[in-house]
């Protein structure tokens, strides 16, 4: 691989998709659901539903991940729906499939390029929560509690690019690209936990019961086959009072598999892509 060209192809990637439109729209948005919820979750006197209080940074790192969740991801949704198909109308991607380099290379730095571009505007409103946190509680989160909080978020917005953009390449138009990144992301955001209802009603488990270890059992194995349901779970591994029938090297299995199953994928798809 000639990293030259690989890493300026990235780069240029990362510009652009850092300094769109669309990111300039989405930077508000992400600044409302992740440090906002960590200036909500980290308030003294806010109790959650069930009597409980965030007592912890990582409880508040914990409950703000639904910004990430809802926000995060849809960035990266929004980042990445034209990555393929919009070249592909425009009858520039046959130009660059045609250059010397390889069709692998050329898909892993559009990958990587517009996986950064999605990161770093997300992880500078990490940073921000972190001293949210530390205004608020009067404590700094443990180290370990920062980097698997870090870890975790670049996996799920890796996950979710690398779903838009194989939708993209599957797509000629920029319309159905989007279309498809939405279907995607609606279904694990919100229709996942119909299917783990029904799943729970067909072997006869109760369905929302807390308290019953059958049900948080089957949600926590569930959980392992969405990407959503395996962030939460490694945030989970640091909150040690959080225990729902998982191991840690199932979990990270299942990260690793979320990583590469779609990268090979995508890669795939290039190869035998047609302008």
């Amino acid at each position: 691989m000639n990293r030259k060209s690989f890493n300026k192809i990235t780069s240029l990637i990362v510009k652009e998709k850092m300094f769109s439109t669309r990111m300039l729209i989405m930077f508000p948005i992400l600044l409302l659901f992740i440090p906002g919820l960590t200036w909500g979750f980290s308030d003294p006197d806010i109790v959650l539903p069930g009597g409980h209080l965030p007592e912890t940074p990582m409880e508040v790192l914990f409950y703000s991940s639904l910004g990430i969740v809802f926000g995060g991801t849809m960035c990266a949704v929004l980042m990445s729906f034209d990555g393929v198909s919009k070249e592909r109308a425009s009858g520039v991607l046959e130009v660059k499939l045609a250059q010397p380099m390889m069709r692998l290379h050329q898909t892993l730095a559009l990958a990587r390029g517009t996986t950064i571009a999605v990161v770093i505007p997300i992880f500078i409103m990490i940073i921000i929560s972190i001293f949210i946190i530390r205004y608020r509680m009067g404590v700094w989160p443990e180290i370990m509690d920062i980097v698997v909080h870090f870890i975790a978020t670049g996996l799920i917005l890796t996950w979710y690019t690398l779903f838009t953009l194989i939708a993209s390449s599957k797509a000629r138009e920029q319309g159905t690209a989007i279309a498809f990144g939405i279907g995607i992301w609606f279904f694990f955001t919100f229709l996942w936990a119909l299917v783990t209802s029904m799943v729970a009603f067909a072997s006869g488990i109760a369905i929302g019961q807390e308290s019953d270890p059958s049900w948080i059992a089957l949600e926590g194995t569930l959980d392992l086959f969405s990407p959503n349901g395996v962030y939460h779970h490694i945030l989970e591994s640091r909150l040690p009072e959080i225990q729902r029938g998982v191991s840690g090297w199932q979990v990270w299995i299942m990260a690793i598999a979320w990583t590469i199953l779609p990268l090979w994928i995508l890669a795939r798809r290039m190869e035998d892509l047609v302008p």
